[in-house]
Parts: structure tokens; sequence; C-alpha cells
């Protein structure tokens, strides 16, 4: 799956994470901060955790996705944990 691929639909998966609107998502660049910039709570990062290993087959085994701050940082490691 190509990096732009992740990023569309990663996007989805934030929207439904934390009812982002729309204007959040149309100004959502890999540089975006996940919880500043596109709203995310506690809950929704929870969420969005659970949708991205069920939608992209992964696992964060030795991650915490407290660690991930930016969209591309999630995309990079969704690159580098797909089977």
């Amino acid at each position: 799956m190509s990096r732009e691929e992740i990023f569309s639909k990663l996007k989805e998966l934030i929207k439904n994470a934390n009812s982002t609107n729309e204007g959040q998502l149309e100004s959502c660049t890999e540089d975006s901060d996940l919880r500043g910039d596109l709203g995310l709570t506690s809950i929704g990062v929870l969420y969005l955790a659970i949708s991205i290993e069920q939608t992209f087959d992964i696992e964060f085994n030795d991650s915490s996705f407290d660690d991930f701050n930016k969209v591309k940082d999630v995309i990079d490691y969704i690159e580098n944990n797909q089977k």
C-alpha cells in the first residue's frame, strides 16, 4: 500500500475516532499534530489505535500509541510494519 493510500485511510480513521470536523481533515497534512491540530482526546487516540490495528493488520507491540505526535509518525509506523 502506498504512503498516499495509507494517509487517505488514516484520515478517515481519524474522522471516525474523534468526530473530527471536515475543516480539520481538509487541512490535515503529515505534519499535523494528532491532539493539537486534529483534536484527538485520549479516548479518541485509543479508538484510533484499535482501528489502525484492525484496518492495517498491525500491532503496536513495542510502541505506545502515545509516542506518536504527528500524522507522519503514524504513517511511518504503518509503512514499516505492514505485512
